[in-house]
């Protein structure tokens, strides 16, 4: 099963701001190249972006929760 996964340790977030809805949803497509959604590390927003094209199963993490470098972000069906 594809993956997406944390390239830096920080917090994970789903939406571009509070109250703006999330990049993606389960059930959406992404293909290489899209936001899946931003991790801050120390202040500094950095988008994910899909490396490999499929449907979102799931969302391995919450909205805001911290994650590690190399943390599973989506689980995709490819």
């Amino acid at each position: 099963m594809p993956e997406i996964r944390s390239p830096l340790p920080g917090s994970f977030y789903r939406r571009p701001a509070p109250g703006q809805p999330p990049f993606k949803e389960v059930g959406d497509r992404v293909e290489p190249g899209d936001v899946i959604g931003l991790v801050e590390v120390m202040k500094s927003f950095n988008e994910i972006r899909a490396d490999v094209a499929g449907t979102i199963l799931s969302f391995a993490v919450e909205d805001e929760e911290p994650v590690m470098a190399g943390a599973v972000l989506v689980e995709l069906e490819g």
